[in-house]
C-alpha cells in the first residue's frame, strides 16, 4: 500500500500568533483570540497539495468540485496552482468545474442540510472528481449515486474531535485542535468571510454574531 501523505498537524497546545503581528480588518479586532495559520502559510501549503493532486490524478480528466461557501478561497487557490503546473508540466489534463453547496453550521452546532447548486451531478458519470469542503459523507453518497471515475477529497482543515466520525480526507492541509476557527471564507453565521488568514474566534464574540 502506498505510504500516506504528510500532514501538517497543530498540538492542541499550540494556541497561534499574535494577532498584532498581521493587518487584520478593524472590525474584527476585537472578535478574534489569535491568528491560527497564517495566509501565507496557507497559500503555501495548497502549492504543496496542488503539486501532489497533479502527480496522483495528472493522467485524468478532473472535474474540479468546490463546495461552498467555505471552500470557495481554498478552491480557487487550489486551482490557481493546479493550473499553473497545467501550464508548465510536461503534461497536462483538461479540468472543468462545478459548485456544490452544503448548510454546515448555525451558530456554532453541526447540521445535516444539504443542497445542490450548479449543473446536475449525473454530469460527473465516468469522471475523476477532486472535492474540496469540510461536511463530507453525505455528500459523497450522493455523487457515488452519479458513478464517477474515481473521487478524491482534498481539504485544507481536518480537526481532531471527539465527534468526528473517523472519516478522513485523500489530502489534508492542517489538521488541528478542536478549535472554532474563521477566515479564509471559514465563517459564523456569514461573518469573517472576508478574513484572510485562520483566526480562532473569541467566546463572546459568539454571542455578538449569533442569530
Amino acid at each position: 500500500a502506498a505510504s500516506p501523505l504528510p500532514t501538517t498537524t497543530s498540538k492542541d497546545e499550540e494556541s497561534g500568533y499574535n494577532k498584532n503581528l498581521f493587518c487584520i480588518p478593524k472590525h474584527y479586532e476585537e472578535d478574534l483570540e489569535r491568528v491560527f495559520i497564517p495566509h501565507g502559510l496557507i497559500l503555501d501549503r495548497t502549492e504543496r497539495l496542488a503539486r501532489d493532486i497533479m502527480q496522483d490524478m495528472g493522467s485524468h480528466h478532473i472535474v474540479a468540485l468546490c463546495v461552498l461557501k467555505g471552500g470557495y478561497k481554498f478552491f480557487a487557490d487550489l486551482l490557481d496552482h493546479i493550473k499553473a503546473l497545467n501550464q508548465n508540466g510536461d503534461k497536462s489534463v483538461p479540468i472543468t468545474v462545478d459548485f456544490v453547496r452544503i448548510k454546515s453550521y448555525c451558530n456554532d452546532s453541526p447540521t445535516e442540510k444539504i443542497s445542490i447548486v450548479g449543473e446536475e451531478l449525473s454530469t460527473l458519470n465516468g469522471k475523476d472528481v477532486i472535492e474540496t469542503g469540510r461536511t463530507m459523507k453525505a455528500l459523497l453518497s450522493k455523487l457515488k449515486d452519479n458513478k464517477p471515475k474515481m473521487v478524491k477529497v482534498v481539504s485544507l482543515l481536518v480537526k481532531r474531535t471527539h465527534q468526528s466520525s473517523g472519516y478522513r480526507p485523500d489530502y489534508i492541509g492542517f489538521e488541528i485542535p478542536d478549535k472554532f476557527v474563521v477566515g479564509y471564507a471559514l465563517d459564523y453565521n456569514e461573518y469573517f468571510r472576508d478574513l484572510n488568514h485562520i483566526c480562532i474566534l473569541k467566546e463572546k464574540a459568539k454571542e455578538k454574531y449569533r442569530i
